[in-house]
Formats: C-alpha cells, sequence, structure tokens
C-alpha cells in the first residue's frame, strides 16, 4: 500500500502532462514548493507564472488564458483559493473561463499550521458557484487519474487537495468518473458516505461497526459537484440511512449536497460528520480526534443513527 500526499501526486501527474499538451500552462501564488506545482516549473519554465502573494492577479491571469484557448492551472493554499471567492465568481465561472483551480492544504488534516490556513468553506464556495466542478481525490492513485481528466474537461474546476499523506486505497489500474461514486466496502443497513482524507477512518469505523453487527456501506464521494444523484436515490429507496464524513465546515460541504438530494427524494435520515467550528494548531491525527472525525466519532455517530 502506497502513501503520499494528495498534492504531491498532483504535482508529478500535472509535470507529466505538461510534456503531452503544450497548452497547459501553470500559475502559482508565492507557494509553488508547497503546491508541488515545482515540479512543472523545473522543466517548463516558459509555461510556469509565479505571481508572488497576489491570488486575485492570479484569477485573473488565468480567467484570461482560459479564454485565449490554454488550460491554466492556478495554484494555491486553498484558503487563500477561497479568499478570491468574487474574482472566480465573476472571471472565471461567469465568463466560462477554462481554468482548473487547485486548493492544496484542506482542512483541519493539514495540522500545526493552525486554523489561519484550514480551508473549511472552500469547497461551499466553490460549490454555490453556477459551471464549477468540484472534486476530491481519496488518494494518489485517484489524484492522478482526476487530474488526467480535469486537464482534458472544458470549463471550470476546483481541485482539492490534501497537506498530509493518506494511505492508498484504490488499486493501480482505478479509472477516474466524474460524479461516480466509488464503494469500497458493500453493505446493507446503511451508507457512509466520505470524501478525502477521513476515507480511511470512515472504513475503519465501519470495521467496528460490524463487530457490533451492522454492515455499513463505505463509498468514496471524490465529485462533489455534480453529486453522485443516482447512488443517493438507489440507497434511499434500499436503507435511506446516510452518513456523510468530510474534513470541511458542517455548513455547504459534502453533508449538505447529500442532504439536498435526499430532500430532493422525499425519503432518507442525513448525519453530518464534519468540523462544527474554528479549529486550532495540533498534530492531523488529534485533530481528527478533538473535532470528531476519528473512526471511533464515525462510528458512535453512525451507531446513534440507527438507533433514533
Amino acid at each position: 500500500m502506497g502513501s503520499k500526499a494528495t498534492r504531491v501526486a498532483f504535482g508529478e501527474a500535472l509535470a507529466r502532462l505538461g510534456g503531452e499538451n503544450p497548452d497547459i500552462v501553470v500559475i502559482d501564488a508565492d507557494l509553488s514548493k508547497s503546491t508541488m506545482t515545482d515540479f512543472f516549473a523545473q522543466k517548463y519554465p516558459e509555461r510556469f507564472f509565479d505571481v508572488g502573494i497576489a491570488e486575485g492577479n492570479m484569477v485573473g491571469m488565468g480567467a484570461g488564458m482560459g479564454l485565449a484557448g490554454k488550460i491554466p492551472f492556478i495554484c494555491s493554499f486553498s484558503c487563500f483559493v477561497g479568499g478570491r471567492f468574487e474574482q472566480i465568481r465573476m472571471s472565471v465561472c461567469y465568463n466560462r473561463s477554462n481554468v482548473k483551480i487547485v486548493g492544496t492544504h484542506a482542512g483541519i488534516g493539514i495540522g500545526e499550521d493552525g486554523y489561519s490556513q484550514m480551508a473549511l468553506e472552500d469547497i461551499a464556495l466553490m460549490r454555490s458557484l453556477p459551471n464549477m466542478i468540484v472534486v476530491q481525490p481519496a488518494d494518489a492513485v485517484e489524484t492522478e487519474r482526476a487530474v488526467e481528466y480535469i486537464a482534458r474537461h472544458p470549463g471550470p474546476v476546483f481541485l482539492r487537495l490534501l497537506r498530509q499523506k493518506v494511505n492508498d486505497i484504490n488499486p493501480p489500474e482505478y479509472q477516474f468518473q466524474l460524479g461516480k461514486g466509488v464503494t469500497l466496502r458493500p453493505g446493507k443497513h446503511l451508507s457512509i458516505l466520505a470524501t478525502g482524507g477521513v476515507i480511511e477512518n470512515s472504513l475503519k469505523a465501519a470495521e467496528n461497526l460490524k463487530q457490533k453487527g451492522i454492515d455499513a456501506e463505505v463509498v468514496n464521494i471524490h465529485t462533489i459537484k455534480p453529486i453522485d444523484r443516482e447512488l443517493i436515490a438507489d440507497r434511499a429507496r434500499s436503507h435511506g440511512k446516510f452518513v456523510t464524513v468530510e474534513d470541511h465546515g458542517i455548513t455547504g460541504g459534502l453533508g449538505s449536497a447529500v442532504a439536498e438530494v435526499v430532500a430532493d427524494l422525499g425519503r432518507g435520515q442525513v448525519k453530518r460528520i464534519a468540523v462544527e467550528d474554528f479549529a486550532e494548531s495540533g498534530d492531523p491525527e488529534g485533530l481528527y480526534k478533538k473535532y470528531g472525525l476519528s473512526q471511533e466519532n464515525i462510528a458512535a455517530k453512525t451507531l446513534k443513527l440507527l438507533q433514533d
């Protein structure tokens, strides 16, 4: 089993794709060694632009290049990307510019840097925009396949990546399908829908629940917009019970997306597990435990849903 941060897998995939498609350009905001766009910069310096700490300019440049026929990947920490929401709203999404927005260091899993660097609102912001696709891969394998897809996809995409290492949950031959959840563990009593860095804890929680006689399905929701409505509708008909798990704020993320579909269907129950406060500095495992994203917490809240 491999272990790698999704931001590293992104940087490697982007550098490889740069050799295959000369229209790919990269713009970074003084963080290339952290977002891993430095891999691309070293190979193709004539197609790499570092704008310094000027994320608004980065968005504007990317929008212009996208409308001019290039495939710009614009990259920074996800908290700083979200801070340029207005420029993304008007310059990228309103114009349907072919911009790939990459936000790294997402969620409380970044650890010691503390809340100022923890993007916990980015999915909510990007999901609210017309024409925007929102993708959060689970591991290095899925990241590589997702970046390949995103480079081909016409139109705005937000790619959410992690600072911390995560173990591979997908096989090497994995193929990415936009908007299609991946069932990692089948189950008949309820579905745990998870995304990003908390998927491994969700799988462990399902194993804990098995000891209590509960058969929980675990699904990797790598595409938060468009959400897999077909999968949710199918599970609403079969058992109707959902737990969503995400390293994001409780409002506007995966849990909200699933709850919206369930509300439209008029059937089903949803328990959202997410970050419900401003977080603090600490190691990722300790923060996941304190803010309710540990395997024990996921199992306990899932059990409560079945008892209510």
